[in-house]
């Protein structure tokens, strides 16, 4: 009898453990086509900031928070099917609420920087927050990946998205005019991600909206055995604090050369600065967003990145400011060259170059514009 009791008892905790063990997998595993919602955190004054998970159907998951737009990872298969975590960023909303390199971020209301601070517009003077030196960069002090955003997420039948919004209020870091905005991301089937920028304003004002996810396409280690194209004859030339001089200088022999596939530390030491590397806008002979602006590509796990894009020049940025003073998801520090940035863009500094095309919004008008990138392994 008491044998009996026994294997009874043993039979009911095997299958109490193969339940519990069901329902772990079960709220681990994500569901394709989806789009789920949890707890990021709180802001210091106590506002909710959540997490939403995309997953679509060929394999890649991106976790984007409402907190700055940011992409906190984006899991993508190599060419072997095994997924690895291409962005770098953070564990947990305490991570970006610290001093942050702007980590997978939506940048704005100007991204780039803008020389001494200021602009004038209508002759009207502007001062702006000089939070990179002597210039403004990224928006100011609390630029729109400081901000929480309106988010509402989607699906169709073969995407999964997350619409966010935000109304930057007159006179916010010193801009002129409230610009509605509302910004888009869409992860399709085809392993596409699609970043879709709108806004209006009341008043005349310069916008130049980007995103700032640092790609490792590795997943770990750094960037310089990427090979890197991009479709671009010409380069800003910048001073030493890295404000265009106005020149737009042919990269044809130098180290700007990205016109024919190269790895990213071929030139890094003959491109110079300091920190030495590129942090320089490459103006793109690209018509339209059908034609291929930059395409990467990580030899050993086979990672494929493409970029499209209806903007005038793209930002390559390739980690020379990381330094192994942040320690990131899973206790990783991040040393220079462990990722790379590829920021859409209009050219730096261009309200205070007449020269450059025209970065202002003006009342009645709409700012529209998209970038996709693509991701493929082989």
């Amino acid at each position: 009898m008491k044998r009996i009791f026994l294997f009874q008892s043993i039979i009911f905790v095997l299958g109490v453990l193969t339940i519990t063990s069901a329902c772990t997998k079960k709220e681990i595993m994500q569901v394709p086509g989806t789009v789920t919602k949890t707890s990021f955190g709180l802001m210091p004054d106590s506002t909710q900031v959540n997490l939403y998970t995309l997953v679509n159907r060929s394999g890649i998951t991106m976790k984007v928070t409402n907190y700055g737009g940011i992409i906190t990872s984006l899991m993508v298969p190599d060419k072997n099917g095994n997924p690895a975590d291409i962005v770098l960023g953070y564990d947990s909303l305490s991570g970006y609420l610290k001093a942050t390199p702007y980590f997978g971020a939506l940048i704005g209301r100007y991204g780039n920087r803008l020389a001494k601070g200021k602009f004038t517009l209508d002759g009207t003077e502007y001062i702006l927050a000089q939070n990179d030196g002597p210039n403004h960069l990224h928006g100011g002090v609390i630029g729109y990946d400081k901000v929480v955003w309106e988010a509402e997420d989607f699906k169709t039948d073969s995407a999964v998205g997350l619409k966010l919004h935000y109304l930057s209020k007159d006179g916010e870091e010193g801009y002129p005019g409230n610009l509605d905005i509302t910004v888009t991301y869409t992860l399709s089937d085809n392993n596409t991600l699609t970043f879709d920028y709108t806004a209006t304003t009341d008043k005349a004002t310069p916008v130049n909206l980007t995103q700032h996810s640092y790609f490792n396409l590795a997943g770990s280690g750094d960037v310089k055995s990427h090979e890197l194209m991009i479709a671009a004859s010409k380069y800003n030339v910048v001073d030493s604090t890295l404000i265009p001089t106005g020149e737009l200088r042919d990269v044809k022999g130098s180290p700007f050369d990205f016109t024919t596939v190269k790895p990213i530390g071929k030139d890094l030491v003959a491109a110079g600065g300091k920190p030495i590397g590129y942090d320089h806008n490459f103006i793109l002979d690209t018509k339209s967003i059908n034609d291929l602006a930059v395409r990467v590509v990580e030899p050993t796990s086979g990672r494929i990145m493409e970029v499209y894009t209806d903007q005038p020049g793209v930002q390559f940025y390739s980690g020379n400011f990381l330094d192994g003073t942040i320690t990131a998801k899973g206790g990783n520090v991040i040393n220079q060259y462990n990722g790379f940035c590829l920021e859409t863009q209009h050219f730096p500094d261009s309200p205070n170059q007449p020269e450059f095309p025209s970065t202002i919004l003006k009342p009645g008008e709409k700012y529209h514009t998209t970038t996709i990138y693509k991701f493929s392994a082989k």
